[in-house]
């Protein structure tokens, strides 16, 4: 178990925090920050500029977003969701997605392998 625990990063531990405000935005950039990241899981907090995206790619596990400001455009097999602050989305492992800023746009993404 100590060796999971070492690799939690980036994040204050018994803490309270705001996740929105743990990363920022940068002009015409992704901008990204591992939280958590082992062989079971990944947690990352992105940003994304208006415009801004990741293309198309797939996972190999299920991965968990949830919109933590702005308005992001979720791209799952072709089908496109927008996701604003409050709401999130499973882009499920082994098929195409692609994320974009429609606005600035804050995202949680939790992957579980």
């Amino acid at each position: 178990m100590e060796k999971e625990i070492k690799k939690i990063k980036n994040i204050a531990r018994a803490e309270k925090l705001i996740l929105k405000e743990q990363i920022d935005y940068r002009n015409r950039q992704v901008v990204s920050k591992t939280l958590v990241q082992n062989s079971a899981l990944s947690i990352t907090l992105f940003s994304f500029d208006k415009g801004e995206e990741i293309g198309s790619h797939e996972s190999g596990g299920d991965a968990f977003v949830t919109c933590l400001d702005g308005v992001g455009e979720i791209t799952i097999d072709d089908i496109s969701y927008e996701l604003r602050e409050g709401e999130s989305i499973v882009m499920p492992a082994g098929h195409p997605h692609a994320v974009l800023g429609l606005e600035q746009f804050k995202m949680l993404l939790v992957v579980i392998f």
